[in-house]
């Protein structure tokens, strides 16, 4: 490679990455954040619910009413999504039909 040819290459390499303006499909995305919170999982207990929504979080239509239900904090801190129909969709499809208010996957398929 010629002294010109390497000056190229370094210059499209510190030029930075290009623009684009593709994004990356929301099916991915989901899957990502289900393997991300599995994995959360596996070191520890996930944060309850109240400890959530106490942090200023938002939660889904689902999350509230387990929330708003008689049980103790350690029923409220599994990752309700898991068995949720929205995640099965979201996973699958890129554009899934989900409207839930403050659903992850709706925001997955939202950005």
């Amino acid at each position: 490679m010629s002294g010109a040819d390497v000056e190229k290459e370094f210059g499209l390499l510190s030029s930075g990455p290009e623009e684009t303006s593709e994004r990356a499909p929301s099916s991915l995305k989901a899957r990502l954040y289900s393997t991300l919170i599995r994995q959360q999982q596996e070191s520890g207990p996930l944060a309850s619910l109240d400890e959530s929504v106490t942090s200023g979080r938002a939660i889904c239509v689902f999350e509230k009413l387990v929330q708003i239900a008689p049980v103790g904090e350690k029923a409220k801190s599994p990752f309700f999504c898991q068995v949720c129909h929205a995640r099965v969709l979201a996973e699958h499809l890129d554009h899934p039909p989900i409207f839930w208010r403050h659903c992850p996957y709706v925001a997955f398929k939202n950005s």
